[in-house]
């Protein structure tokens, strides 16, 4: 039998329910192997057999539930830039209605039926306007025997709403103590619920930008060397392997190749992570992406555009991105056995005083009671109001929550991985150690003074470190000849200068000095970077460069541990690098030397063990950001790191990734506080309301008193929500 994968655009989906929807219905078609459908990414992947089921047959047949399918991903960008402006003008229009009805509640007109009439048209305007968004997907649900939220906000704000709108247009018909109205109940219930909707859908636009920016960071052009040896100008798209290619100092490495000519520092931190720029030549490999900082490189195109290590990393961003997380929604599966329920209830009701206590109007009061009692505004407003809340409290702590769904799963988060650079480390190289003749201050000013002349981070840091010994001058440089991967050499005061390698060091003539060489065998055996200095032949001067350790990283791996989370060390450094890090913060379990692929495999490993959150901040982070169950990306790290993570740690402070767990743990407790409220007062308003105490103590629960209920059950959820703002994370 032929199989085929198809892959889908789909637009209109607004809550997680929506994509199980799809998945539900496609499933029974004949030849529907399989389907799994991302609310997330609205993407559908579907395993068919082509000879019982075509693709069109599959697009029309999600058409036909109410959802739209583009082919192109700009159309489906499109589609939701239009999408969430429709949310937000409905919001608006809910919450301007809202406001208003509050206001002819607690400040009524002298004319008490304008009042009224005025109250009713904009409980009107909200339940048939924005309200309309939960009618349509209410039915959706029913029609595929799903009872979603959506099925509970739409009857209880119904119920709601046409008993109020009953009293007003027909007062007659009840007697003067049952003629109240509840479209405030109905109103604000449609506003909350829309908030957290927009907080949703608000996030997921932006889930595709990270894609975007990573394609614009790839090469567009580059310079091919034709065969009669001039320089062309083409688009990285044409160019076939063999071709030979020149990348000139600054710019940007168009192609994944093999150096035939010349050699070059290349900054490869947006791939591997390295600190430092690696000294490539002759026969070494280079990745498209990466930077030469300086020198002149000739390069054997190896892998054609579409297949270079650039374009991996988008493949698996874009495939992690499809993946769907093991988020629960508690509110919508409660719902699924209490909207029948309640409706079950409510027709019980109905049917027993009208039968056994021969009053209508008493039946239909006590079963609209049940209703109104049992509108979902406590249950609404559970999620959303604590959602709200915690966000909020996060941003006042420097901690960006793009996508509230996953305040779910930190909690039960197993590992906890870290990259280094940039993220546990400051990204800075700085001067770590020093050695040099008697200390001399003049040395000290010339090696300034030749370094100062360079760009390459090594020497930026020789600088820095002089400066804050107050060194400085601008004394003449001459002859300067900065060789790649070697060392800085020149004249300063009819004096020469040399700084680099032993190897560059030796080669210049220049004797070896134990004293110097030993310092930097030593500093090199810790995992630290080291260079010597000579002046006029003789060695004068060692220095060591280190990465510095955040201040902050020790105190927040200890607290991981104590919480029973596993700190991993993930990196693309060096071992001994990676493992003196890991050493100093107590880390037990390292990978390193590690390429984005390899760290986007190691997260899925770890994934078979438990929940993964995966901290970095480089480009070369943003698969592993993506893969990980909760991926978090600090403020000063790149764009596409931002854009690929769940949460941005705007203040950059690693404390706050100890934070965002405790505000997880706090905000899940206090929805299960929420939840766990709004089903007592119905627990207990629910039987009352249908009058189980009437026959003992002929108590009868009218609408106002099930409506004073509902409100108080309501504002028992927003105040326990509220108490966030004051929690100390």
């Amino acid at each position: 039998m032929p199989k085929e994968k198809i892959e889908l655009n789909i637009a209109g989906m607004t809550c997680v329910n929506c994509s199980n929807a799809i998945e539900k219905v496609t499933k029974k078609i004949d030849g529907v192997d399989d389907a799994k459908v991302s609310f997330a990414s609205s993407k559908g992947e579907f395993y068919i057999d082509t000879n019982k089921v075509s693709k069109e047959e599959i697009k029309k047949k999600i058409q036909k539930l109410g959802y739209s399918v583009v082919e192109d991903i700009n159309a489906l960008e499109e589609q939701k830039r239009r999408d969430l402006n429709r949310l937000k003008k409905l919001f608006a229009v809910a919450a301007f209605s809202s406001l208003g009805i509050l206001y002819l509640l607690f400040f009524p007109l002298k004319d008490e039926r304008l009042n009224l009439y005025l109250m009713a048209i904009l409980g009107t305007i909200t339940q048939f306007y924005p309200g309309l968004l939960f009618y349509t997907h209410a039915f959706k649900a029913l029609a595929n025997k799903n009872y979603d939220m959506n099925v509970l906000v739409a009857l209880g704000t119904s119920a709601a709403y046409f008993y109020s709108l009953a009293t007003v247009l027909f007062p007659s018909l009840f007697p003067e103590h049952l003629r109240y109205v509840y479209f405030d109940g109905a109103s604000i219930i449609i506003t909350f619920i829309l908030l957290g909707k927009l907080l949703e859908e608000n996030s997921k636009a932006k889930a595709t930008d990270f894609l975007k920016g990573l394609i614009d960071l790839a090469p567009k052009k580059a310079t091919l060397l034709t065969d009669d040896g001039k320089e062309e100008s083409i688009e990285v798209s044409r160019l076939k392997v063999g071709d030979e290619v020149i990348v000139k100092t600054g710019e940007k490495i168009s192609t994944d190749g093999v150096i035939v000519e010349g050699s070059a520092d290349i900054d490869t931190s947006m791939i591997t992570g390295e600190s430092l720029p690696v000294f490539k030549k002759v026969g070494d490999e280079v990745i498209a992406g990466t930077i030469n900082t300086n020198g002149f490189l000739k390069i054997k195109v190896t892998k054609p555009a579409n297949d270079t290590m650039l374009s991996h990393i988008i493949l698996l961003l874009s495939q992690s991105q499809n993946q769907k997380l093991p988020i629960g929604r508690i509110a919508d599966k409660i719902s699924n056995v209490f909207v029948p329920t309640v409706i079950i209830i409510s027709l019980i009701t109905f049917i027993v005083w009208f039968f056994f206590a021969k009053n209508t109007l008493d039946a239909i009061l006590a079963s609209i009671s049940v209703l109104i009692i049992s509108c979902p505004c406590a249950l609404g407003l559970a999620t959303p109001i604590a959602i709200v809340t915690a966000v909020g409290k996060g941003a006042k702590n420097g901690i960006l929550i793009k996508s509230p769904e996953i305040l779910e799963i930190i909690k039960d988060i197993k590992y906890a991985v870290f990259d280094k650079t940039g993220t546990i480390t400051e990204g800075k190289i700085s001067v770590s150690d020093y050695l040099l003749k008697d200390d001399d201050t003049e040395i000290l000013r010339l090696l300034f003074l030749a370094e100062k002349k360079s760009e390459h981070p090594i020497s930026k840091a020789i600088v820095n470190f002089a400066k804050q010994k107050e060194i400085d001058g601008d004394d003449e440089v001459t002859d300067l000849q900065i060789l790649p991967g070697l060392g800085i050499k020149c004249e300063v005061d009819s004096k020469e200068i040399a700084i680099g390698s032993l190897d560059f060091l030796l080669s210049l003539g220049i004797k070896e000095d134990q004293r110097y060489t030993n310092f930097a065998h030593k500093e090199q055996s810790k995992g630290k970077g080291a260079v010597l200095g000579a002046i006029d032949g003789e060695m004068v001067a060692a220095f060591s460069f280190k990465d510095r350790i955040k201040e902050d990283a020790k105190e927040m791996i200890d607290e991981l541990t104590k919480k029973g989370i596993t700190p991993v060390l993930l990196t693309g450094d060096n071992s001994r690098t990676a493992l003196s890090v890991a050493k100093h913060l107590g880390i037990t379990k390292v990978f390193s030397q590690v390429l984005p692929q390899e760290k986007y495999e190691v997260i899925k490993k770890l994934q078979n063990e438990g929940k993964v959150m995966f901290i970095g901040d480089g480009v070369n982070d943003a698969p592993s950001l993506q893969q990980a169950d909760i991926g978090i990306a600090l403020g000063s790290g790149a764009d596409i790191a931002k854009d690929a993570g769940d949460i941005i740690i705007i203040n950059n402070k690693l404390q706050s990734v100890i934070k965002s767990i405790n505000l997880s743990i706090y905000t899940i407790a206090t929805i299960k506080q929420n939840l766990f409220w709004a089903f007592i007062y119905n627990a207990l308003g629910i039987p009352i309301a249908a009058g189980v105490l009437y026959p003992i103590w002929g108590i009868l629960l009218t609408p106002i008193y099930a409506g004073i209920a509902m409100s108080f059950s309501s504002v028992t959820v927003v105040l326990n929500s509220l108490r966030l703002k004051i929690k100390k994370l």
